[in-house]
């Protein structure tokens, strides 16, 4: 009787699975940040245990399993509100090549070695890392690679990453690119903006031009 039991449990671990991942959201398959790491391994060993021990109540598993994604949904609602909640959970991107420089301070900080840079740029289709105006590492590990030639002109010195974000000026960024906030602030006042609060976002396109995207515009 032991077959039967396995096989109907395996099916109903399955779907509840299925319907934990879709309630978490399509974030979770498509990137995982270290929180979602360690949900998604916690959860996978819970269903396990529940389709090898059959002699453990199904429930034993059902409520972590529930809880866990009950953490997930709150630390993610929590991000969406607090820079320093997404900060803490998620990470921030680095900087690793900038201008076509290597920052092996920042390397040495992420204990990223030159094999680890030279395997994701041969990923991103980039044979020599001087075909690189920027490398950036994302919260999820993956490197962004932005070459030399997608460039032209000015803007070349502009590193994309966003000058303002849900009504926040990004300071560091601005020091990145030599700018500073009261700059931002002439040139968003130049174009009609008065209140960074309103801005979701804001970031510097390849022509030099600004991108920006009020908060809740339709």
């Amino acid at each position: 009787m032991e077959y039967p039991t396995i096989i109907l449990r395996t099916i109903l671990i399955y779907f509840i699975i299925l319907l934990v991942l879709r309630i978490m959201g399509k974030r979770e398959i498509g990137q995982l940040s270290v929180l979602d790491f360690v949900v998604s391994i916690m959860i996978a060993e819970l269903a396990v245990i529940s389709i090898e021990n059959i002699q453990v109540s199904m429930m034993n598993t059902i409520i972590p399993i529930v809880v866990l994604s009950l953490i997930q949904i709150v630390f993610a609602y929590v991000s969406l509100k607090s820079k320093t909640m997404r900060r803490l959970v998620d990470g921030k991107p680095t900087v690793l090549i900038s201008q076509g420089k290597i920052d092996e301070r920042e390397m040495r900080k992420q204990r990223y070695n030159f094999d680890d840079l030279l395997i994701q740029l041969r990923q991103s289709n980039v044979r020599d890392i001087s075909d690189v105006e920027f490398a950036i590492l994302e919260p999820s590990g993956k490197l962004s690679v932005i070459e030399k030639r997608q460039f032209s002109g000015k803007s070349s010195s502009y590193l994309p990453l966003p000058l303002i974000l849900d009504g926040k000026v990004q300071e560091k960024h601005l020091e990145k690119i030599n700018k500073t906030s009261l700059w931002l602030r002439q040139q968003l006042r130049k174009l009609g903006y008065r209140d960074i609060k309103k801005i979701s976002y804001c970031a510097i396109k390849e022509d030099g031009t600004f991108f920006i995207d009020i908060k809740d515009e339709k």
